[in-house]
């Protein structure tokens, strides 16, 4: 499989998010969570809380940067993914409490984003 420079980056900001959520006390459940409708970077154990993580890099700010990326329809993919997940995982009992998160880095700076956006 070819992988492109754009992919090794990705894949590099990744295991960095993960190792940075790890240090702040939050455990890994999956990665790379592929769906017709959507992938979920990363998927973490944050208490009782499931975090679906975006992972998002760029170079600098310009044009909305890392963060700005992840738009409406982005989102609308991500929860869509995640709705897969949690019906693949936990069916029709009761799911846990979510949030969608994201990790931005620009300039080799991260910046995590808790609650970065509504999950409905």
């Amino acid at each position: 499989m070819v992988t492109t420079r754009r992919q090794v980056i990705g894949e590099q900001a990744e295991r960095m998010a993960r190792t940075m959520l790890e240090a702040a006390g939050l455990v890994w459940v999956a990665g790379n969570v592929r769906y017709k409708v959507g992938e979920l970077d990363l998927i973490m154990q944050d208490g009782p809380e499931l975090v679906f993580v975006e992972v998002r890099s760029r170079r600098s700010a310009a044009f909305g940067g890392a963060a700005g990326s992840v738009d409406g329809r982005k989102r609308l993919r991500l929860q869509r993914a995640a709705s897969r997940y949690l019906l693949e995982h936990y069916g029709h009992r009761e799911w846990p409490p979510c949030r969608f998160d994201v990790v931005a880095w620009e300039d080799d700076r991260p910046d995590w984003i808790r609650a970065a956006f509504d999950g409905r």
